[in-house]
């Protein structure tokens, strides 16, 4: 447990109920951040939206016991007319929640926790400021942290989101090379992995076999877990979109694989100079092979086949816009605040770390990748359109996307596609619930966990409520405000306040700046006293 968070062990909170007093409660191992799950939890008059695509509805007065809905009771005009005078529901815990929207926690499929100095408190709190319930990380502290941590926030030992870590192929046994890539033994590998705890398995590393890459799909389907896959274009030759999905991969991640399925050619025009290790290449071609991308093709038969084959997309959109606007990228207005010395410091251009390429990025490389942007952008609207499932990613802690933040930033670049906001919304939660092969996750419904957020306004309206500082706005007497964000997550039926956990955000950051100066991003911009250095 944190330091900061063990200080602020506190004595019961005093819990507000209607029709008689606070019930007494254990102390929370989490202090003044978060408090429960609660023998019985009630949220009165929330605006819903369901998650399943449909609506807000409301409001509701919804029934928590530990960490499953349980009940919800619509007190709509109508339907209180209809029922007469009735008792208010009570409980432990009475949350009023006037004027606020009650959605689905949201999950992310595919994202980092990056490692020390970077606290990953700092990334726990940033995801469940903004809504986020649910991770798959990729194990970057290695798998036995992975796993721990996971089996740590299912006990509720820390506060952080539930946690499907992404295990590679092979992972947690003893198997040799040889056997690995024995098609025949994949059953078996698969079952002694699920067996081990593994319930995501990437399986990019594979794809320089068809054969191999099909029958791992296929084994950890039948053990019970799911398939991921980030298509390098060092085997695209071999495996691109359309033969992932054919070979039963459940999920793509990002946007490779797709432009190199329409080619007028079987490989991509790399160039003389272009070597897949050097990462300024590497992205720099990412984006170039869009502009060689067949569009009718694209957007006709790889989506129809791409849909008929039943694979996941998960754009991740947010963690390549820098590629298109890298000063943009650089000057978010919350990286001074929010943005951790240690993730800064990782996304300044230098070849050494993954993810920071932009120490030659001209303005043909953003070229290309506004094209890229447009064109995948339009293939995930044809795809949608067609039937095919959208889910919800972000790949953060990389490249100028800062936990949270791009999370939120994620679901509008969803909606730039041409998704109305309810399908991104739907994208973020039952579509990955779906995706992760979770039913009870995704839905505001009895009988579902306790997984949510509520958030001072509509996100429907404007899915700029969901940042953790919301958005301005106008009153019913056209007064502009802000609006406050996300006011509570709940988690396993665990109230967390979130204005609280952005303020341990905010003493985690100015922690690691003091005595920080000027960076080579920075430096051109920095007012110096006098005009003297």
């Amino acid at each position: 447990m944190a330091p900061h968070v063990t200080r602020r062990w506190l004595v019961a909170l005093s819990l507000t109920t209607l029709g008689g007093p606070a019930l007494a409660q254990a102390p929370s191992p989490f202090g003044d951040l978060a408090a429960g799950p609660y023998r019985r939890l009630v949220i009165r008059n929330a605006m819903v939206i369901p998650g399943h695509g449909g609506p807000p509805v409301g409001p509701y007065d919804i029934v928590i016991q530990g960490n499953t809905i349980t009940d919800m009771i619509p007190f709509d005009p109508v339907t209180a007319e209809r029922r007469g005078a009735t008792d208010r529901a009570t409980g432990d815990r009475v949350i009023e929640a006037n004027g606020m929207y009650l959605m689905p926690g949201m999950i992310d499929l595919h994202m980092h926790l990056r490692q020390q100095p970077q606290p990953i408190e700092y990334v726990y709190y940033l995801k469940l400021a903004h809504g986020v319930t649910t991770l798959v990380p990729a194990a970057d502290r290695g798998l036995d942290s992975a796993m721990q941590q996971a089996r740590a926030s299912a006990d509720h030992k820390i506060l952080a989101p539930r946690m499907y870590p992404i295990w590679g192929w092979g992972a947690g046994t003893n198997y040799k090379r040889e056997e690995l890539e024995n098609p025949a033994n994949a059953p078996r590998i698969a079952r002694d992995m699920v067996g081990k705890g593994a319930h995501v398995v990437s399986v990019g590393d594979i794809a320089w076999s068809q054969e191999l890459f099909g029958a791992v799909c296929k084994a950890v389907w039948d053990a019970g877990g799911i398939t991921t896959v980030h298509l390098p274009p060092s085997t695209n030759a071999v495996v691109q979109a359309l033969d992932a999905a054919r070979l039963g991969v459940t999920m793509i991640e990002h946007h490779y694989g797709y432009a190199e399925a329409s080619l007028d050619r079987k490989v991509q025009d790399f160039g003389r100079e272009y070597n897949y290790n050097n990462e300024n290449d590497r992205f720099r071609y990412a984006g170039k092979v869009w502009t060689e991308a067949n569009e009718q093709r694209l957007l006709g038969e790889v989506a129809d086949s791409l849909v008929r084959y039943g694979v996941t997309m998960l754009p991740t959109r947010v963690v390549y816009e820098a590629n298109r606007d890298i000063e943009r990228a650089q000057s978010l207005p919350w990286h001074e605040k929010y943005t951790h010395q240690a993730l800064i410091n990782w996304n300044l251009p230098n070849p050494a770390f993954h993810g920071s390429y932009h120490y030659d990025w001209t303005s043909d490389d953003e070229s290309y990748w506004y094209r890229a942007f447009e064109l995948w952008g339009d293939l995930i609207y044809q795809f949608n359109k067609r039937g095919g499932r959208v889910a919800y990613g972000t790949d953060d802690n990389y490249i100028w996307a800062t936990p949270g933040f791009s999370n939120v930033r994620e679901l509008q670049l969803l909606r730039e596609t041409g998704l109305h906001s309810l399908e991104v919304l739907k994208a973020a939660t039952q579509n990955s619930a779906h995706t992760l092969r979770q039913p009870r996750l995704g839905l505001v419904h009895p009988g579902y966990l306790a997984d949510l957020v509520m958030v001072d306004g509509n996100p429907n309206y404007n899915l700029r409520f969901l940042y953790s500082f919301g958005a301005l706005t106008l009153d019913r007497d056209g007064k502009m405000r802000r609006t406050r964000g996300p006011v509570y997550t709940i988690k396993d039926g665990i109230v967390i306040d979130d204005a609280k956990l952005m303020a341990e955000v905010e003493r985690m950051v100015a922690e690691s700046k003091k005595g920080v100066g000027p960076n080579v991003v920075t430096e051109p911009f920095v007012v110096v006293p006098n005009g003297k250095p």
